[in-house]
């Protein structure tokens, strides 16, 4: 088994943990979930705390999303999507890496999304930023696989606030997402474009998978010794990414009859009678 949780079975020592994003409820939930297995936590806000002699995981759980139309949304806005979730990804890796590379060892836990591996209507800028970071994070694997340094992304469906030092705090704007006032043509209340701002909306509501639950599987994440490129978590999350590759396939066996490049044999009589003319 690749990944047999942390137990009487499977001992392992302490880790010391650089969470980024630590004051947002994910990651309030995952810092508390190491401390209480014992771990130390270095939890950064915006930027690294440089404290420890030794790191073992490198958590980022920020993030940042503008709900509103892609037409609606300014070259400001997606700048900053952009900056928060890709760069700010890339400024991690670029200064830690060097790090784990001396060391001999390390491991990087992304926080994407299943905003990641499709397309959600009213967050397009967002769904770009996370297709860059799995995209970057995915070849990056290919180049340090010699290297003993480790990365998944962790792509968690709809996340409710189960702290209870959360309950009586008042909620930013829908988390870590800006609600933006449609424009006339997206107006309506049934437009494809307010499919995300519905769905945040149905999550207060409902709030269905626990911050709390999913800090304790990342938590075991980082103590596998084979851990996977992606960590999905919560049945929304795995029937979403179900869902899409599942349309995938069929749509690459309907239009298969188009993906095939003309016959080599055709390309090889093209090619002998080019021969025959120059002879």
């Amino acid at each position: 088994m690749s990944c047999e949780p942390p137990g009487p079975n499977n001992p392992t020592g302490s880790k010391v943990w650089v969470i980024f994003g630590a004051t947002g409820h994910m990651g309030q939930s995952l810092t508390k979930a190491c401390l209480g297995k014992g771990d130390k936590v270095v939890a950064c806000s915006i930027e690294p705390l440089k404290k420890s002699k030794r790191i073992d995981v490198i958590a980022n759980c920020s993030g940042y999303g503008v709900i509103g139309a892609c037409e609606d949304q300014d070259e400001h806005e997606i700048r900053n999507q952009f900056e928060t979730n890709f760069m700010g990804t890339v400024h991690i890796i670029q200064l830690s890496l060097p790090y784990f590379r001396e060391q001999g060892a390390g491991r990087y836990l992304i926080f994407s999304s299943t905003s990641g591996a499709l397309g959600v209507p009213g967050l397009g800028p967002y769904c770009a930023t996370k297709y860059a970071v799995e995209g970057m994070i995915e070849a990056m694997l290919y180049e340090i696989d010699a290297l003993n340094i480790k990365a998944t992304l962790v792509e968690p469906g709809l996340v409710r606030r189960d702290e209870p030092d959360w309950a009586f705090r008042p909620l930013p704007t829908w988390g870590h997402f800006l609600i933006k006032s449609p424009s006339e043509p997206y107006s309506d209340p049934s437009s494809p474009a307010l499919h995300a701002k519905r769905m945040v909306q149905w999550l207060g509501d409902k709030q269905p998978t626990s911050a709390i639950k999913c800090a304790e599987l990342v938590w075991q994440l980082a103590h596998c010794s084979y851990p996977p490129l992606r960590l999905l978590l919560g049945s929304y999350a795995i029937e979403s990414i179900r869902d899409r590759l599942r349309s995938i396939i069929e749509e690459f066996e309907d239009w298969q009859h188009l993906h095939h490049p003309a016959d080599p044999a055709l390309d090889n009589e093209d090619d002998g009678d080019d021969g025959d003319d120059g002879d």
